[in-house]
C-alpha cells in the first residue's frame, strides 16, 4: 500500500497523531487587495475545524480535551489551517507559533501558507521553532498548470512553489504540498505531471484533495450556471490511485480526500459521508494493488463526471 500519515507516526513516534487545528486570525494576500480580493475560487476561507476567538492555548486545551479519549497515548499535531498563516508581521507570528510549539502536548508544529508568503524573516523564524520541536509547511500549490492556476486564481506561479520548497529544504523544514484532483480543464495526463512534478522536486508528503464545492465560493456560482461538473467517486478513485503510482515511496500521504464542511458543501454529495469514501477507497487500492513507487499506465480512460453522485 503508500505510505501513510498514521504509519508514519507509528513508525516515527511509536503511537498515532492527531491534528489539532488552531485559528490564527490572519488573511490572505488573495482576498484583502494584495493580489486578489476574492481568494481562490474554490476557497471558501474557513477553517471548518478550528475555533477562534480565543488563545492559542486554550484552542489546544479545548480541542485535547475533546479528543483525548480516542486519542490517548496519542501525539497531538498543532495546525495553523485557515488562510495564509505566515501573513502578519513577524512579532504577531513568533508569539502564535511559540505559544503553540511550547504546549507540552504538541510535538509537532503544522503551518498551511502560500509560498509567496515566505520572506527571510518567516524563513528565519521557522527554522528557530525547528530546533524546538519539527515543523512542518503545508503549501497550497494545486496544480502546476499555469492555465489552470490562472482559472482558478492562485495569483503565482509555479516557479514560486518550486523555490519556497528549496528554501525550506535549505532549513530543514518538511513540505507538505497541497493537489486538488478534479480542476476544470484538467486531464488526467495533467494531474499526472503535477504529482510527477512535486515527487521529483521533494516534497516530503502530499495532500490529495478531491475538488468540491462548497457555499460562497466563485466555483459555487459556476457550478449553479452549469458551468463545471465534478468527479465521480470511480473517477476519483482510479485517478487517486495513479497519482499514488507516481510518488516516491518516502513521500507521506497525509490526505487522500477531502472532506468539506457537511453544513456548506454542494457536490459531489457522495464525499460527505467520510469514513465511507475512505473504507472504499482503501478497499479499491487493495483490489488494484495501488502501491507507492509502482508505475501502473492507466491514463487511456477518460475522465468521468457527475454532478449528482
Amino acid at each position: 500500500m503508500y505510505l501513510s500519515l498514521n504509519k508514519y507516526f507509528t513508525d516515527t513516534f511509536g503511537t498515532k497523531g492527531y491534528k489539532i487545528a488552531i485559528k490564527g486570525g490572519m488573511t490572505c494576500p488573495n482576498r484583502d487587495g494584495t493580489c486578489g480580493t476574492e481568494g481562490c475560487i474554490f476557497c471558501d476561507g474557513a477553517g471548518a475545524f478550528a475555533q477562534g476567538g480565543i488563545s492559542v492555548t486554550d484552542q489546544i486545551d479545548m480541542a485535547i480535551s475533546r479528543v483525548e479519549h480516542k486519542n490517548k497515548n496519542g501525539v497531538y499535531i498543532a495546525y495553523f489551517q485557515d488562510y495564509t498563516n505566515t501573513y502578519a508581521p513577524i512579532a504577531y507570528l513568533k508569539k502564535l507559533f511559540y505559544d503553540a510549539i511550547m504546549h507540552p502536548r504538541v510535538s509537532v508544529l503544522s503551518i498551511a501558507t502560500r509560498p509567496d508568503c515566505l520572506p527571510g524573516e518567516v524563513l528565519a523564524l521557522l527554522e528557530e521553532l525547528n530546533h524546538i520541536k519539527p515543523v512542518w509547511v503545508e503549501l497550497g500549490l494545486q496544480t502546476i498548470h499555469e492555465q489552470t492556476a490562472e482559472w482558478i486564481g492562485r495569483g503565482y506561479p509555479t516557479s514560486v512553489y518550486d523555490k519556497a520548497l528549496c528554501d525550506l529544504h535549505a532549513i530543514g523544514i518538511k513540505v507538505i504540498t497541497h493537489l486538488i484532483i478534479g480542476l476544470p480543464h484538467e486531464t488526467e495526463d495533467m494531474i499526472y505531471q503535477s504529482v510527477e512534478h512535486v515527487s521529483n522536486l521533494g516534497t516530503d508528503g502530499v495532500k490529495f484533495h478531491l475538488l468540491h464545492v462548497l457555499k460562497h465560493t466563485k466555483l459555487h456560482k459556476l457550478y449553479l450556471e452549469g458551468g463545471i461538473s465534478t468527479l465521480s467517486f470511480a473517477a476519483y478513485a482510479r485517478i487517486l490511485a495513479g497519482c499514488i503510482n507516481r510518488l516516491q515511496s518516502d513521500i507521506v500521504i497525509h490526505r487522500i480526500t477531502g472532506d468539506g464542511d457537511k453544513k456548506t458543501l454542494v457536490a459531489p454529495m457522495w464525499s460527505a459521508d467520510k469514513k465511507h469514501v475512505l473504507n472504499s477507497l482503501n478497499r479499491y487500492f487493495r483490489r488494484e494493488n495501488v502501491c507507492q513507487g509502482k508505475l501502473v499506465l492507466d491514463n487511456a480512460k477518460n475522465i468521468e463526471y457527475n454532478s449528482e453522485k
